[in-house]
């Protein structure tokens, strides 16, 4: 590892040294506009440390896709963001979707894609045991094995991981059920799940809702069909439910049920909450009750709001995030040790937004 690069991630680690402000709301852009070497900044992940401070990853570089796309981080404690650091870059080739999250050994886990297009993404991950001091060296997953895809997973009380990830191929869309239970040594993969063949066909969307950046290079988005990007939570004991993006043509919400703490699972189908062909995340919480952070919207990306349900089924939005013109999507979800929500999200592809939300906020 490179003396600056030590130094980068001894930024980061001073950064969330300190501890937020609890219990009190906040909204704030995790770096001003124009304020960093990287134009594009997309697909953020949450967690909080262990000593309440909160930390956040993203890809940025010159737009996505691009070979220049790195992993950049950042971490907050009383006073503010700290300045982004790059915390992983693969040589020649773009990066994605970092995810951020503890596994019941301690370490604090980053997650990543790497490779020229989605179709063909290979995965990485690094570790830190010093909460985000100083990290392992990089290890590439093996092909076929691509971890929590966007959304972070769910790790349950006895340490299994149970893991959202998805494949993107040609014209096809797939979500896959990756789950450890010895804290990532070793995976075991479930599915395909998939919503009915016939599902696009119910004509629910128009297929409007697509932001072409999404994927570099030419797709014809009015023939893919299937559900990526899960984002997986624990109803009780061993029932689990996972919520995930689906085509524009859908354009639902799609979920798929498990009995058996994520071994099997039911077909994939739409519930009434609107999705964009755009990612969402889910975070169930102390009370039992389920929040979502999704674009409510059958068109575009804004605008971006907070929805609650009391039986995982049924959504009430209680709370608009962002609604005028732009982009505002790809939002993380988690809920803080005292029960605050901490989101951040993409704030028109330029930089990343991070809310706490206390839990008193959140309706009954």
């Amino acid at each position: 590892m490179s003396i600056f690069r030590k130094l980068m991630l001894a930024a980061v680690a001073a950064a969330g040294a300190g501890v937020p402000a609890r219990g009190q709301a906040a909204s704030e852009l995790i770096f001003a506009v124009g304020s960093t070497s990287f134009p594009s900044s997309h697909a953020s992940t949450v967690v909080e440390l262990r000593d309440g401070g909160v930390m956040t990853a993203w890809f940025g570089g010159t737009a996505e896709g691009k070979p220049d796309v790195a992993i950049w981080s950042a971490a907050r404690t009383s006073t503010g963001w700290g300045a982004p650091v790059e915390l992983m870059r693969e040589p020649g080739t773009p990066c994605y979707n970092p995810v951020l999250f503890h596994t019941k050994d301690g370490r604090l886990w980053m997650y990543y894609k790497f490779g020229p297009h989605p179709t063909s993404w290979s995965a990485g991950r690094m570790y830190s045991t010093d909460e985000g001091k100083t990290w392992s060296a990089p290890e590439h997953l093996p092909a076929g094995l691509l971890g929590p895809i966007r959304a972070k997973p769910l790790v349950m009380a006895d340490g299994t991981i149970v893991s959202g990830t998805s494949f993107e191929s040609y014209r096809t869309w797939a979500v896959w059920i990756e789950r450890s239970t010895d804290n990532g040594t070793t995976w075991a993969k479930f599915g395909p799940i998939v919503p009915p063949a016939d599902l696009n066909k119910q004509g629910l969307g128009d297929g409007s809702g697509v932001v072409a950046a999404d994927v570099p290079g030419s797709t014809d988005w009015k023939f893919i069909q299937g559900i990526i990007q899960p984002s997986v939570v624990q109803l009780k004991g061993k029932d689990l439910r996972l919520y995930a993006r689906s085509t524009a043509k859908t354009a639902r919400v799609t979920v798929a049920d498990s009995h058996d703490a994520g071994i099997t699972w039911t077909q994939a189908r739409p519930i009434d909450v609107p999705n964009p062909n755009s990612g969402i995340d889910a975070v169930a919480l102390k009370n039992g009750q389920v929040v979502m952070i999704y674009n409510n919207t059958t068109s575009g990306r804004t605008p971006l709001n907070l929805a609650v349900s009391t039986d995982a089924e049924h959504f009430r939005m209680f709370k608009t995030l962002e609604n005028e013109p732009g982009e505002y999507s790809y939002p993380a979800l988690v809920q803080a040790n005292n029960g605050d929500l901490l989101m951040t999200y993409t704030w028109n592809r330029k930089t990343i937004k991070y809310v706490r939300l206390p839990s008193s906020e959140v309706p009954h």
